[in-house]
């Protein structure tokens, strides 16, 4: 899968660091950190940060919560960038073939992920990189399109998840259990349920996240000036992200996470725009450029190897580090266990970092 090329993103610097941001969160959670860090916490005035980078557990909005649409969105931002230098090489035949492949590998890792979690041959598909897949695929098929027939994709998404939900199951379309739609639709695709309640149909209504990422893509390489593509961003974030929590707070329809629900796809995408927005302001309108932000752009380079890696290698080391430092030399420290469990997992997290700073110092690409 790998290839070494230039990154696609140079004339926007903002891009790599927004998406090397949410990986960095992302090998942050593989190495143990998230869950460390709550533990360690927990009493203190800091657990509430903590509970920040945990999911919640069924109706409300925590910032984790909001790292997938970040993921997603951003891929779509970066698709008009890439695929307008493939244009320029290959032609559209090559492109569509791109895609495909893309999209049936992105498929077959999210698929692997959940064996490698399971120690054996499953067949479910509640991983990201699935979910992503199927996005992609869609964002494809229509980003030729203008930006309003897009956006009014999207919408049509969003009120057939609406309408799905509440023709399976009209008196509780969203009670917290298996009687949802998505439940359905995961027992006919793969006879099982999951038991924190993740479905495989939200690719359908996150597919809006990508979407809308492509249309932010495709303004960003329009001539238009840098102050109208931040009011079109403020215009429309605010816009979406005010739709999602109304629905929620006037009880129409719950922000659940866990099962996209449309409310959820609204303000997290929403938001997702207004994350963009700012990225951007900062980094490549007023030219803010530091060195400490390479910290996160190396990893925004390589940002589907490190997620694989940290994904499976990276849980191995945590493994290992755990067996040495609780069993080995560190095991009278038993008072202390809580904080040499957040050394070490921010010591594996330098490990995973470092693999991508060495890698974009020798300019190693590696791209599905």
């Amino acid at each position: 899968m790998s290839q070494f090329a230039k990154p696609l993103t140079q004339r926007l610097y903002s891009l790599d660091v927004f998406r090397g941001f949410i990986m960095f969160l992302l090998i942050a959670e593989a190495t143990g950190f998230h869950e460390s860090f709550a533990r360690l916490t927990e009493g203190s005035i800091f657990y509430p940060l903590a509970l920040q980078l945990q999911h919640h557990p069924w109706n409300g909005l925590h910032f984790w919560d909001l790292i997938q649409p970040f993921f997603m969105f951003i891929v779509g931002v970066a698709m008009p960038f890439s695929f307008k230098k493939r244009l320029k090489k290959g032609g559209r035949k090559e492109l569509n073939k791109h895609i495909a492949m893309r999209c049936l590998k992105l498929f077959l890792f999210g698929v692997l992920l959940h064996c490698i979690y399971s120690l054996g041959l499953v067949w479910e598909l509640w991983n990201v990189l699935v979910q992503l897949a199927f996005t992609i695929l869609i964002a494809y098929t229509i980003m030729g399109k203008s930006a309003k027939f897009q956006i009014g994709f999207t919408i049509f998404l969003l009120l057939l998840t609406e309408f799905l939900y509440r023709m399976y199951n009209p008196e509780a379309p969203y009670a917290k259990g298996h009687e949802t739609f998505g439940a359905w639709a995961d027992l006919l695709v793969m006879g099982k349920v999951n038991d924190g309640y993740w479905v495989f149909i939200n690719f359908v209504p996150t597919a809006a996240h990508t979407i809308w990422g492509v249309v932010c893509g495709q303004l960003l390489q329009n001539s238009v000036s840098a102050s109208n593509k931040l009011k079109t961003f403020l215009f429309w974030g605010v816009l979406a992200t005010t739709l999602g929590f109304t629905l929620d707070f006037f009880e129409i329809t719950p922000i659940i996470k866990r099962i996209a629900t449309t409310s959820f796809t609204l303000a997290s995408g929403g938001i997702s725009i207004l994350a963009l927005a700012l990225f951007y302001w900062i980094i490549d309108v007023r030219g803010y450029k530091k060195k400490w932000l390479q910290i996160f752009a190396v990893v925004g380079t390589n940002s589907i190897f490190i997620y694989l890696f940290a994904e499976t290698f990276g849980h191995l080391i945590f493994r290992e580090f755990d067996i040495l430092w609780n069993t080995g030399l560190f095991h009278n420290l038993e008072a202390h266990k809580d904080w040499l469990l957040v050394l070490e997992s921010l010591l594996i997290l330098l490990f995973l970092w470092s693999i991508t700073y060495y890698l974009d110092k020798r300019k190693i690409y590696f791209k599905v």
